[in-house]
C-alpha cells in the first residue's frame, strides 16, 4: 500500500535529517570530520528524493489536493516535521483502509 510505504520513508527521512543536523554537522564543524556530512548527507538526499516520489504517488493514488503535497514538502524541510505529520498521515491511511474494506 503506497500510504504505508510513504509513512515508512517519511520516518526514515526524518531520522536521517536529525542525524545530519545533530550528529554529522557538529562532527564536521566542531571535530573536523567532514566525511560524516558526506555520508549522512548522501543517505539523507536519497531518502529525501524517495520521500518526494512517494508523496507524489500517494497524492496521485488517493487523489490528494496539491495543498497536501505542499504540506508534506514543508514537513520534510522542518526538523521533526515528518514525525509531527505522521499522526495525520496515519489517520488518512486508516480512513483509506476503512473505505477499501
Amino acid at each position: 500500500m503506497p500510504y504505508t510505504r510513504f509513512r515508512k520513508v517519511a520516518f526514515y527521512e526524518g531520522i536521517s535529517f536529525l542525524v545530519l543536523l545533530l550528529v554529522a554537522m557538529p562532527m564536521k564543524y566542531f571535530f573536523g570530520f567532514p566525511k560524516a556530512v558526506t555520508i549522512v548527507g548522501s543517505l539523507h538526499g536519497l531518502l529525501f528524493v524517495a520521500f518526494g516520489v512517494m508523496a507524489l504517488e500517494v497524492m496521485r493514488t488517493y487523489k490528494k489536493k496539491f495543498g497536501w503535497l505542499v504540506k508534506a514538502g514543508l514537513a520534510s524541510l522542518l526538523p521533526f516535521g515528518t514525525f509531527y505529520m505522521d499522526k495525520e498521515w496515519k489517520r488518512e491511511e486508516e480512513a483509506v483502509k476503512n473505505t477499501a474494506d
